[in-house]
């Protein structure tokens, strides 16, 4: 094993975790929200995307939110951009980092964003271009790595060709995203090593989501293949709107448990991290998807 001693955490619950929720979450709630990850000790924050209000409406907030942060030292904050549109409008937030997006399923960027891969990687190349140029970092996702809701079991050629193609138009750091969380760990094994044939190790992420329970364990396998840097989002907050039954990212603060357990440091206030969680989860009204702060809540009360 070469597990890591320090892990980079980017937490993508501003973002990834709150736009498909039905009840409206103001820019206010949004902000505090950012405040009070950055005061747990975050320092990679996704914070929102600039799509169209029509078809993720709960992020037409986006330059209200940007522009509301008070931001921190040290924190880098980054945003979705799927579109040259996007892009125009987030470069006036000043983000530090943008996010692309494109899948491993043909039928998924298809159903997600009406093209095939091939033209979902033409329609990125000027936008990675022109970020590039003004010194904006560009970090890649790769959704359906290892399944998806349509086509089923992705072959690892497939993300192999899709990281190819990210690599190709200038794409700096990449993610491997099991969207729809059917991933095992061998699988995810299997992904990220076809993703290592275009990518340092140092520029590769994970991004799990908890769908079958299998989240933590795929970190596990990640960290053992020395990656360490993962995609997590508080209070396991997310889903995707393109695939029926999927759940939430896996929960930040069941990673840092995970973590601080193996010895690894994240820089991460785990308490901070769980009020920050119980903060968003008392707004929405639910139960936090995480188990460790449901767990670490509980003893906290008895």
């Amino acid at each position: 094993m070469n597990l890591p001693s320090r892990v980079k955490l980017v937490e993508v619950g501003p973002r990834d975790g709150l736009q498909n929720e039905k009840q409206p979450v103001p820019a206010a709630v949004k902000i505090e929200l950012v405040h009070r990850l950055q005061n747990a000790g975050l320092t990679e924050i996704e914070v929102t995307s600039y799509v169209s209000p029509k078809w993720v409406p709960q992020m037409a907030d986006n330059a209200e939110v940007m522009a509301g942060i008070a931001r921190k030292a040290g924190v880098r904050y980054s945003v979705l951009t799927p579109n040259a549109q996007g892009f125009e409008a987030a470069l006036k937030s000043r983000p530090d980092e943008i996010v692309v997006f494109a899948a491993a399923s043909e039928a998924f960027s298809q159903r997600n964003i009406n093209c095939s891969i091939a033209e979902s990687i033409e329609r990125f190349a000027p936008v990675v271009a022109a970020a590039r140029a003004a010194g904006v970092y560009v970090r890649g996702a790769m959704s359906c790595t290892v399944g998806c809701p349509y086509e089923g079991e992705i072959a690892p050629e497939r993300v192999g060709y899709l990281a190819g193609l990210m690599r190709g138009i200038g794409v700096q750091h990449i993610g491997v995203a099991d969207t729809i969380g059917v991933g095992t760990p061998l699988k995810v094994q299997r992904a990220i090593e076809a993703t290592l044939k275009h990518y340092d190790l140092a520029d590769v992420s994970g991004h799990f989501h908890d769908t079958y329970g299998q989240a933590v364990a795929n970190t596990l396998a990640s960290l053992q293949m020395g990656v360490w840097q993962f995609d997590t989002s508080v209070a396991g907050l997310g889903g995707c709107p393109y695939a029926k039954g999927a759940t939430g990212n896996v929960a930040t603060e069941d990673v840092v448990y995970l973590l601080h357990g193996m010895g690894i440091e994240t820089g991460i206030d785990l308490d901070k991290l769980i009020d920050a969680g119980q903060f968003i989860s008392d707004f929405l009204n639910r139960k936090s998807g995480s188990r460790a702060a449901t767990a670490l809540l509980n003893k906290r009360t008895s």
